[in-house]
């Protein structure tokens, strides 16, 4: 069977859960009549996503290089991530409006970062209520700036009408929501990939939209910020117990949590242990760029991001 046979007779999930999905770095656009880099798909019944490029934001991918997703409920439509321009999230929008009639609620930021909340501009327009962590606010509001500036540099035109709208509601901890008996946790699990990182659970559909907690396909990047062994000890003691069936990274294609595991902790562990074993030797942090990271050579981002992973783990393990 073709790929595209086995995605329409066993549906989305199934065709993404081994690895199996499109989205590359080599692959500009999948969705060229939409701003999106991908039509959303539904994943489960009533849960999409958009499944942004696992590549660097550019021109062509429009800065959709992270998942946009959206929850219909009977009481309305909670969307998770706004996308780094106005552009994107009124794209979202138009897709959201050929599966319901139903009005957008809710946004939620996964994080601080530009592609999570840069479209909170349209969706504050709409007057719709947007929620983040407080750290992702604070996040935002620091280096907001700089992501829109990067954005216009970047998407040129793509980018007009963005401007910077800070969360109308921040929290702490988790936020129960029920919409139409639809019970929706936003939980912040601990430190992660970068401040203010959340997850969205909806236990009764065991599915997690993971944000970027978790990453598929692509390696993941390790800011100057960023705790790994903080990251780690959050995916033993916080995300993995969730249990859930359904994974929605934050980047890479809807699979399960054995893929997600593999490419997120297992990467973790793997380069903390190859660095531990360097400063063991006296290895010093030039060469530490070049441990051996062979083994996740297929992930995209590989050429653009190992040698730095490397380098960023070594200076936080140094003094650890």
């Amino acid at each position: 069977m073709t790929k595209a046979i086995l995605c329409a007779a066993f549906g989305a999930l199934s065709c993404f859960a081994a690895g199996g999905g499109v989205a590359s770095e080599d692959i500009a656009d999948q969705y060229p009549q939409s701003l999106l880099y991908s039509k959303p798909v539904e994943v489960i019944p009533g849960v999409f996503s958009a499944i942004g490029a696992t590549a660097p934001p550019t021109y062509e991918n429009a800065g959709h290089n992270n998942n946009l997703s959206f929850i219909l409920t009977d009481a309305g439509v909670v969307v998770v991530n706004s996308g780094a321009s106005y552009g994107l999230a009124e794209a979202v929008h138009e897709e959201i409006r050929a599966q319901t009639d139903a009005p957008v609620v809710l946004v939620i930021n996964e994080n601080g970062q530009g592609h999570a909340m840069l479209g909170n501009s349209y969706w504050a327009a709409q007057g719709v209520e947007i929620l983040a962590h407080e750290d992702a606010a604070h996040e935002f509001a620091e280096r907001g700036d700089f992501a829109l500036q990067s954005a216009r540099s970047i998407q040129k035109e793509r980018a007009e009408k963005t401007t910077l709208a800070a969360p109308s509601r921040v929290f702490t901890g988790r936020e129960e929501i029920t919409l139409g008996g639809t019970r929706i946790e936003v939980l912040d699990l601990g430190p992660a990939h970068s401040p203010g990182d959340i997850s969205v659970w909806l236990p009764d559909q065991r599915l997690v939209i993971a944000g970027d907690l978790a990453f598929h396909e692509r390696m993941l990047p390790i800011f100057p910020e960023t705790d790994t062994d903080a990251w780690i000890e959050t995916w033993d003691s916080g995300f993995e117990p969730l249990g859930a069936l359904y994974v929605i990274p934050g980047h890479g294609h809807p699979t399960n949590m054995d893929q997600v595991r593999r490419y997120t902790r297992d990467y973790l562990v793997d380069l903390r242990g190859k660095i531990a074993a360097h400063l063991e030797e006296g290895g010093d942090l030039v060469s530490a760029a070049y441990v051996d990271q062979s083994a996740w050579r297929g992930l995209d981002t590989f050429d653009e991001l190992a040698t730095k992973n490397a380098g960023r783990v070594f200076e936080e393990m140094e003094w650890e």
